[in-house]
């Protein structure tokens, strides 16, 4: 893994925040900032993924597929509806 240094630039109240949240979990701050980005990335990423595979979906085609599903099958033990 390859490192780096960045002179990180925070509001005051947030850096407070932040040393406050890291300290309670236990973790150093820089960690606790690693992670940080690392979930809003993740989060970012996720969203873009979705939007392009709603980009390439063809939903007529989803939707009778999941007309057919399970037509004339009996549920699975387990998969009944409750009454």
């Amino acid at each position: 893994m390859r490192r780096s240094n960045f002179a990180l630039r925070l509001q005051l109240s947030l850096l407070d925040e932040a040393r406050k949240v890291a300290e309670s979990e236990g973790v150093p701050l820089n960690q606790f900032i690693n992670v940080a980005v690392a979930e809003k990335l993740s989060a970012l990423r996720t969203e873009s993924y979705f939007h392009e595979r709603a980009a390439r979906a063809d939903i007529p085609k989803a939707l009778d597929i999941l007309k057919r599903a399970g037509n004339g099958k009996a549920p699975i033990k387990g998969d009944e509806l409750p009454e």
